[in-house]
């Protein structure tokens, strides 16, 4: 956790009454369990959750099988060139190092010959049929669920600032799944603030290392979703928002068919 941005947030992200979200639940006609997921609002993109590659290349070795190699102490024999410390010391949301690049969904769908999300089928885990969750190698982080990464976090809060008329003075309200925190009485967390200070909501103190399961203007005219299971946040606006997400050399996001 970044100690400045800590406190930045917890001074400019108060708690908000719960009542605030309930517009979100009559519009979705969900709980919010796993994050409220608007429709298309009259449009929406979805970013894709950042993936790395190290410099070795997808080796053959699966993650699962490598940790179960390094538990058991048989470090040299596993990957040759890859120290376990690059592989499973990674911290939630962060670039895993110097020897990873960043390795797009449209470059990996390319390599297996399928689509990145097979149509009808939501950024997830059952993205790339042709890699099962047993057997994703250890060369190739998987997309953070349920959050998204900080640099990935950071461009959109830079986009969004860009096209929403009060600019960084928006006032904004963000919404935390209980599953995120699993607090003993089961409910959300909901915050208020401004996008001025909406990047520091990734070191929140109470929030740690998670991406709010939503973010939403004030005004309603648009709403991100990132749900729990998801390997990607669901941001739903204006076109211009959306061809600006669609159109963004950092940011990776596709529009589904499904939200046409």
């Amino acid at each position: 956790m970044r100690e400045d941005a800590a406190a930045l947030a917890a001074a400019r992200w108060p708690f908000a009454p719960a009542r605030e979200a309930d517009w979100l639940r009559d519009l979705t006609s969900d709980d919010g369990l796993t994050g409220f997921m608007p429709p298309a609002l009259p449009d929406a993109a979805w970013v894709l959750h950042s993936m790395y590659e190290h410099e070795l290349g997808p080796v053959g070795t699966p993650f699962a099988e490598y940790r179960r190699g390094v538990l058991a102490g048989e470090r040299p024999e596993l990957v040759a060139g890859l120290d376990p410390g690059e592989a499973m010391g990674m911290l939630p949301g962060e670039h895993p190092g110097p020897r990873w690049r960043r390795l797009r969904w449209a470059e990996l769908a390319q390599r297996t010959g399928e689509p990145a999300v097979p149509e009808g089928d939501l950024p997830c885990h059952t993205s790339f049929p042709s890699i099962t969750p047993e057997a994703w190698p250890v060369g190739i982080t998987v997309p953070s669920e349920g959050s998204m990464d900080r640099a990935a976090w950071n461009r959109l809060i830079a986009i969004l600032t860009r096209h929403s008329p009060q600019g960084a003075d928006t006032p904004c309200l963000a919404h935390y799944s209980p599953l995120l925190h699993m607090n003993e009485d089961f409910a959300s967390h909901i915050r208020s603030g401004t996008l001025a200070y909406a990047q520091a909501l990734y070191d929140h103190p109470e929030e740690e290392h998670w991406s709010p399961s939503n973010l939403w203007s004030r005004d309603r005219s648009w709403v991100v979703c990132t749900d729990y299971d998801l390997w990607a946040t669901k941001v739903a606006g204006p076109a211009s928002l959306v061809e600006a997400l669609l159109d963004d050399t950092e940011i990776e996001a596709v529009r589904l068919f499904r939200d046409v």
